[in-house]
């Protein structure tokens, strides 16, 4: 038997809002996935067969955002309220970074550090936004939510601080909104040219400071000038995608909000939840107390285009038993596995995208369905769509088809030019919307406890998936019963 039989170490976030669990042997870490909850107090690892080692923060009030793993040696970050941890593998403390709190006031831009401020300060809890492993430099990225969003560099061995740049607007990544999701993607390319980060955030009703996705250079020297500078910026064109103001003249409360991203292949992918566009100012739920609709899109990018011409985002949703599920809750990247391999038409070695969906595409925060569905879609299906709509447009036909950024429609362009799977866009027909839906595969729902997180790996040709409920529930699902689509009942664990 392997070492992963013999020994699995998986972690747990153990709450009554999201749950994520980590498959690892004994050496290492297959890989982790940050917390969307506010609400998490508590990390378990399952050593062995009954036997769990656990963490808590020393101040309840200090709630754990995001984990990050150390695939090389199990070492296990956190970013938590005023908090970053350095964990060992069974989850003893091996340093901690103070982050907060501090005297801010969220209306301060720049912020007190910058400048001065008249706005009146008060003690600030600061939240972590974004945690990121940087494996090429040996740090990590912890970005927080005092300062409009600021960044520090941490060594990885001790959590020394290398770097926090803040003298720039460039250097505000996150926003102050506590609630405001962010996502980092590192790109790296050769040994010659540093990473770059592509980072996108919910920009909490200021277009105007943040941009809603935009690449960053990621200098080697942690205390170098260019940290976070856009990858390119002249007087037209920059490294960015901004939500023009128009927006907020339909949907007053008008946001993006991230769920997942990854890098395959050529390109970068966000996974969102982003309100749909009327046709008129009464359409956001701030106006006649009307629910927004919501639609979850993936976002695609290509990695080297610094101009963000290739901006591509589809709808995604799922339907099971007659039941659409469109409103995002989680997602994680995998590979198929021979066997789901089968059942999605695609290569055993193909990237594969597992997502949770809750029911209908309005959020309820009183009176949210239990309803959730888990569900796959193959990313080799996504990026077809993505060329056929390519092809389509720059043959003329249609509209550009994305009412955020392009609020009144506009007629795609001709151009006689081969679009294949790597086409990057040019300065037309960008960015580009897709229409048609593309459905995932459902693989499990569940009308009594909702779903919130998402893991999963391959395992002797078994794509094996965890999801974490609402009420901290584990349930693991061996994707080879799905070949109808109805899938199999996955077996549940409670946390201790």
């Amino acid at each position: 038997m392997t070492s992963l039989t013999r020994i699995r170490t998986c972690f747990f976030l153990c709450c009554f809002l999201s749950s994520v669990v980590l498959p690892v042997t004994s050496q290492t870490v297959v890989q982790a996935s940050p917390i969307h909850s506010a609400g998490s107090q508590v990390i378990t690892a399952s050593l062995q067969e009954e036997e769990y080692a656990s963490f808590r923060a020393e101040n309840p009030e200090w709630t754990f955002n995001h984990l990050a793993v150390d695939y090389r040696n199990g070492n296990v970050y956190l970013g938590a309220v005023n908090r970053i941890y350095k964990l060992s593998p069974d989850l003893e403390v091996q340093v901690s970074h103070e982050t907060g709190p501090d005297e801010d006031n969220r209306k301060c831009y720049p912020p007190r550090i910058v400048q001065p401020c008249s706005e009146p300060l008060t003690l600030t809890n600061n939240v972590n936004k974004m945690l990121l492993m940087d494996y090429r430099e040996n740090r990590l990225l912890a970005c927080g939510s005092l300062y409009q969003g600021i960044c520090k560099l941490l060594r990885l061995d001790d959590l020394f601080k290398l770097g926090e740049p803040f003298h720039k607007k460039e250097h505000y990544l996150s926003g102050v909104n506590e609630s405001g999701s962010v996502f980092g993607v590192i790109v790296s390319y050769s040994n010659a040219s540093p990473d770059m980060l592509f980072v996108a955030t919910a920009v909490d009703g200021k277009p105007e400071y943040f941009p809603t996705i935009s690449s960053r250079k990621l200098a080697r020297n942690s205390e170098e000038d260019g940290m976070f500078a856009y990858v390119f910026h002249d007087e037209f064109v920059a490294s960015m995608i901004k939500i023009p103001s128009d927006t907020f003249t339909v949907i007053p409360d008008f946001d993006i909000y991230y769920i997942y991203g990854f890098a395959s292949g050529n390109f970068v992918y966000f996974l969102t939840l982003q309100p749909e566009m009327g046709n008129g100012p009464t359409t956001g739920s701030s106006s006649a107390g009307r629910e927004q609709v919501y639609t979850s899109k993936i976002v695609r990018l290509c990695k080297a285009d610094t101009a963000f011409n290739s901006y591509v985002e589809v709808p995604i949703g799922c339907i099971s038993d007659n039941v659409e599920y469109r409103l995002l809750e989680a997602a994680y990247l995998s590979k198929a596995g021979s066997i789901l391999a089968h059942s999605l038409e695609v290569a055993p070695d193909d990237d594969v995208l597992f997502a949770v969906f809750s029911k209908g595409q309005k959020r309820r925060p009183r009176q949210a369905s239990q309803d959730s569905a888990l569900c796959v879609f193959s990313l080799r299906t996504i990026n077809e769509k993505i060329k056929n709509r390519l092809q389509a447009c720059y043959k003329g036909e249609g509209t550009l088809d994305l009412a955020w950024l392009k609020v009144k429609d506009i007629p795609c362009s001709s151009a006689l030019l081969t679009i294949d799977d790597d086409f990057c866009g040019l300065d037309m027909n960008a960015p580009l919307g897709v229409s048609q839906m593309v459905h995932g595969k459902p693989l499990f729902s569940d009308d009594a406890d909702k779903m919130t997180s998402v893991i999963a790996y391959v395992y002797k040709n078994h794509s094996l998936v965890f999801v974490g409920t609402k009420s901290g529930q584990v349930k693991k699902k061996d994707t080879f019963a799905s070949k109808d689509g109805s899938g199999g009942k996955p077996s549940p664990s409670r946390l201790p």
